[in-house]
């Protein structure tokens, strides 16, 4: 079977190492780069679901809702900083808590790929696996992964804490009343922390030698 890449074309059926030397099969290429996403996808999302995996991670910490920043500001500005801050808290611990649902749905996503998908991929940029899965999963991850956001917003009170907020600065005369819907923005936050995570260990088996944990994915990723 023949495949276009750029202006040359490769026959996917024996597909040679340029350093090693080393003949790698379709087949393995497939099977190392489902194992790969496997690994990537299931260890993201292992982290983020840790106590603190979002709240203590500058890079995927979620905010106030940027567009309740007024609220945030005026009410820090009348002495409710702490109440403020309690709802951030909540709010990430929410999205540690609905994290552990994310794994099966990525895993499904990786059995669904092509060897055409593995060739792309193993080619590709250091987060090609990371925007393929962003790309096969973010409807059905955000439709799955919302009940559980809803839920577990609950359980740490996130919800509540949000809702009082709103509802004080709404009752402050002249401000322009706001309500964004705290669900979708929780969960669009939660899912782009765990596709920063995902690319992080993605960037690591490829550059990496030690994370390349099987002998599989050191003949797949090794140069």
């Amino acid at each position: 079977m023949l495949v276009n890449i750029g202006f040359s074309q490769i026959n996917l059926k024996k597909l040679k190492k340029v350093v090693t030397g080393e003949s790698v099969s379709t087949e393995e290429v497939a099977a190392g780069l489902k194992e790969a996403l496997t690994n990537g996808a299931s260890k993201g999302s292992d982290l983020v679901s840790q106590l603190d995996g979002y709240y203590k991670n500058p890079e995927i910490k979620i905010p106030f809702p940027p567009e309740a920043k007024q609220v945030e500001t005026k009410l820090r500005a009348m002495g409710m900083g702490s109440e403020v801050d309690k709802f951030i808290v909540a709010l990430n611990r929410g999205a540690e808590d609905a994290a552990k649902e994310a794994k099966p749905i990525f895993v499904s996503a990786v059995k669904q790929m092509t060897i055409q998908d593995a060739w792309s991929i193993l080619k590709g940029e250091n987060n090609a696996a990371t925007q393929y899965l962003k790309k096969t999963t973010t409807a059905e991850l955000t439709e799955k992964f919302k009940p559980h956001v809803q839920t577990s917003l609950n359980k740490v009170n996130a919800t509540k804490y949000y809702s009082d907020l709103v509802n004080t600065y709404n009752k402050i005369p002249f401000v322009t009343k706001v309500n964004p819907n705290l669900d979708d923005y929780a969960t669009g936050k939660a899912i782009d922390g765990l596709f920063v995570m995902i690319a992080r260990e993605e960037k690591s088996i490829r550059e990496n030698p030690s994370a390349r944990s099987t002998e599989l994915l050191k003949k797949v990723f090794g140069k």
